[in-house]
């Protein structure tokens, strides 16, 4: 293993979204991260080829039986062994399992207890059911996103699921080992996606605050309302985004777009905007992509073109700094942040259900004897 983080056990109950991201990220850093499945997922036929679940990369799993008292019994010992924990059920369901904190932490006081919820372990709705978008709605996120004329689109699920969550939770489990240097003690972190979510909206809130903010979509510097703040379709049908905040990056926009020299609206005042954004708009459409590129890329206009999923891999920068990186075939985003002495890298392909389970198994301190006898009474597959 490799990265900052070498030396880090970590072992993860399987889950969806926020919490394999919080792992995924982790164990890009160095963790040795052991993803507990299901038992029944490893028994069902394995499809040919790569496992494409890119969040579950770089690292091994386990299959284990959570209904049976021995599976329930390997996830303790693996616990006695590991920095921190990492699950994303709804409240209530790990203890449940007999693997709540109160017991995990009986089992090791050092122990880390990462939780992943939407709602959080508490509250009304603590135990509904929920998405992402559902979550950044009650936090106002979803509310400042998109145009003034229709209902506000789903931004992927990247501020909720993976911003506000799975980061948030990987931040949260950080700072809880730091402190376990100073205590000598565990905790539990409870990592809710409407918290991250409405932390990650902070600067929006003070704007509002502030009166400067508007509670409405479209209306803003960053909502779109903007016309230097704005993507444009060109002449082919693609796109530019343009960032031109700066009165001398606002300055330089003028000029390569020809409107220098014009008796134009004052860059902030909003009842221009506009006005200002039809004829930004025609002057895009007037070149292609590609041709914009040249008049306005590397300049401080604040500019890049719209990539697709399969054009952004291939852009000389992305390509410079190897920020796509590619895993037994398959390319994808590469490890992030960068360290100077203790670089990041993806160890391995995502795993499919139970891959590494002796293997695992014996590292983590399990005798031959204990595995098969396991094996044999179906705790783990």
């Amino acid at each position: 293993m490799a990265g900052p983080l070498c030396g880090i056990r970590i072992v993860e109950i399987a889950g969806i979204g926020p919490g394999p991201f919080c792992a995924m990220m982790l164990a890009d850093l160095g963790a040795d991260v052991l993803r507990v499945d299901r038992a029944e997922r490893a028994r069902l036929p394995r499809p040919d080829g790569p496992n494409l679940d890119l969040l579950n990369r770089g690292r091994r799993s386990v299959a284990v039986d959570l209904k049976s008292p021995a599976g329930v019994e390997v996830v303790l010992r693996l616990v006695e062994k590991a920095d921190a924990l990492i699950e994303g059920f709804r409240p209530g369901v790990m203890e449940r399992l007999g693997l709540g904190p109160d017991v995990c932490l009986a089992r090791n006081p050092k122990l880390v207890f990462g939780r992943m919820t939407g709602w959080g372990q508490d509250g009304p709705l603590a135990k509904a059911a929920g998405h992402d978008l559902n979550y950044i709605a009650l936090t106002g996120a979803l509310h400042a996103i998109g145009r003034a004329d229709s209902p506000p689109p789903p931004p992927l699920n990247l501020v909720g699921d993976f911003g506000g969550g799975g980061l948030m939770l990987a931040y949260g489990i950080l700072a809880a080992l730091l402190e376990r240097v100073r205590s000598g003690k565990g905790q539990v972190v409870d990592a809710a996606m409407v918290d991250g979510a409405a932390a990650l909206m902070s600067i929006i809130f003070g704007a509002h605050a502030s009166g400067w903010w508007r509670d409405e979509r479209a209306a803003n510097m960053l909502d779109g309302g903007a016309h230097f703040y704005d993507c444009y379709e060109t002449k082919d049908g693609k796109y530019v985004s343009i960032g031109s905040i700066e009165p001398q990056f606002y300055a330089q926009l003028l000029e390569l777009t020809g409107l220098k020299g014009e008796p134009l609206p004052h860059q902030m005042d909003r009842s221009g905007w506009p006005k200002l954004k039809e004829r930004l708009a025609a002057i895009f459409k007037t070149r292609t992509r590609d041709e914009w590129c040249e008049v306005m890329e590397g300049t401080d206009v604040c500019f890049a073109p719209v990539l697709s999923l399969a054009e952004a891999p291939e852009h000389p920068h992305m390509k410079a700094r190897d920020t796509f990186v590619e895993v037994e075939g398959v390319r994808q985003p590469g490890p992030a942040p960068r360290f100077s002495r203790t670089p990041g890298v993806i160890e391995r392909p995502p795993a499919h259900a139970g891959e590494h389970t002796d293997e695992a198994l014996a590292d983590w301190g399990f005798p031959s004897g204990d595995v098969a006898q396991l094996r044999k009474s179906g705790a783990i597959a």
